[in-house]
């Protein structure tokens, strides 16, 4: 099921980001946005009576008074252009302002901004850590977009009553279409050649059941039979053609292709063999990390690299060090251009929805892991040793594996990495990420 999406808009300095975390429920590094944060998103997952929605966070808007005289006025156009774009996407705008500053022109200039939007507007009054600021939200009543909620991201307070309205405003969901098959998700940045990847598999001698429009917007869901299993190709929404929007506006993709991973099973990565990773392609790849996700990447237009008998092992290890959290991945060398392996990208995905599918015994499991700490103990407290007492597969898709043991809240994150390792080393688990739960004796599976 999509998971509707709420922008965090406002000025620069207003609390955005604390307001972001608070939302969120965890700290995330989330100020900068450039080449090598590889998990410095600027999005995350919000859960509010049992509905769990993303949210989104924006640089600040600033108006054209102030982007003239930014030393940097290109990233500030830039930031503006990515604001406007997750407006764009957005179901339910949360617009903040700060409450101790009162209302501003610029606060004036992003209430215009929201109202052309025409959408679900929720005004927060950030800084409300008094009495008095509290009583001065009224004074936001002026920028036309209702009644305002007075909040402290920073103490929390208010927040419990953002969030009702929050998920007042939400759409309701939508029921998935039935399908057939597993959902293949094509996503990457715009311009690495996902229509022309998509037109290359259609193209071939396949059985096109139907087209139809999927919960994703504007995008359109492929039913088609390959190789005698049935599958749903999801081409990623919203990517507008050049010259239609201003520059800056379509590098903000991952919340475009949000909605498409939402309701996949698997995700097909794409990126430029030329221009290689960027901090897009890693964020769309944290996102599909974070939802449990299968992905294979897509190295497309390799027609254009220069190549020795080296090139590709090369390149996949350039692949394993940019994604260093997902080690699991395929890599799939094409050109969508010339047809050239396409016919490779579907076989692999298939191979990975397999993997997602795959039970493992539980009596090999434990014999897995009796080896493993026979092999490697885990690190223990004096005193206190940790004692495994068995493991199981609770459920597949993706593969989720539990573990007993006296002391779950001893077991280092290095250890639990290791037995996935292990895990993998035996079992395999191509192209998806495991669940590794650990719990004690008595909890519930």
């Amino acid at each position: 099921m999509t998971k509707p999406i709420v922008a965090i808009v406002g000025r620069p300095n207003v609390g955005k980001s604390t307001l972001f975390n608070r939302l969120v429920g965890e700290r995330r590094a989330i100020v900068e946005d450039v080449p090598g944060t590889t998990r410095d998103r600027v999005y995350g997952t919000a859960d509010w009576g049992g509905l769990e929605f993303t949210v989104v966070d924006t640089a600040g808007l600033q108006d054209d008074r102030e982007i003239a005289a930014s030393s940097v006025t290109e990233i500030a156009r830039s930031t503006r252009a990515q604001a406007t774009s997750a407006i764009d996407e957005a179901d339910v705008i949360v617009f903040v302002v700060d409450a101790k500053a009162g209302p501003t022109a610029g606060d004036h200039e992003v209430a215009d901004l929201l109202r052309r939007a025409d959408k679900p507007t929720i005004l927060a009054a950030n800084k409300a850590d008094s009495i008095e600021r509290r009583d001065g939200a009224v004074d936001f009543y002026d920028l036309g977009l209702g009644e305002p909620i007075a909040v402290s991201a920073y103490h929390g307070s208010g927040s419990g009553d953002l969030l009702d309205r929050v998920v007042e405003a939400l759409p309701e969901s939508e029921a998935e279409q039935e399908t057939e098959g597993p959902r293949v998700a094509i996503a990457g940045r715009p311009n690495v050649g996902k229509s022309r990847l998509l037109n290359a598999l259609l193209g071939q001698e396949r059985a096109i059941v139907s087209d139809q429009p999927g919960t994703t917007r504007d995008s359109l869901d492929t039913q088609l039979i390959w190789a005698g299993q049935p599958l749903t190709l999801i081409d990623t929404a919203g990517i507008r053609r050049r010259g239609r929007v201003e520059p800056g506006i379509e590098r903000f993709s991952v919340i475009r292709s949000m909605r498409a991973i939402d309701r996949a099973d698997v995700v097909l990565l794409l990126i430029d063999a030329v221009e290689g990773f960027t901090a897009q392609d890693l964020h769309i790849a944290g996102y599909v990390e974070d939802q449990k996700k299968g992905m294979v990447l897509v190295v497309n237009k390799w027609d254009l690299v220069e190549k020795t008998g080296s090139t590709m092992d090369e390149y996949r290890a350039k692949a394993q060090e940019a994604l260093d959290f997902m080690p699991y991945v395929p890599v799939v060398f094409i050109s969508a251009k010339f047809g050239q392996r396409v016919q490779q990208v579907l076989e692999t995905a298939l191979l990975v929805v397999a993997e997602r599918q795959k039970r493992v015994p539980t009596a090999a499991l434990n014999k897995l892991l009796r080896e493993s700490v026979a092999a490697h103990p885990p690190p223990s407290k004096p005193g206190k040793w940790v004692k495994f007492y068995y493991a199981t597969q609770a459920d597949v898709s993706p593969p989720t594996l539990v573990f007993f043991c006296n002391t779950p809240g001893q077991i280092h994150f290095s250890y639990r990495r290791f037995l996935e390792n292990k895990v993998r080393e035996t079992f395999g688990f191509l192209g998806t990420p495991i669940r590794m739960s650990f719990r004690g004796r008595e909890e519930d599976v």
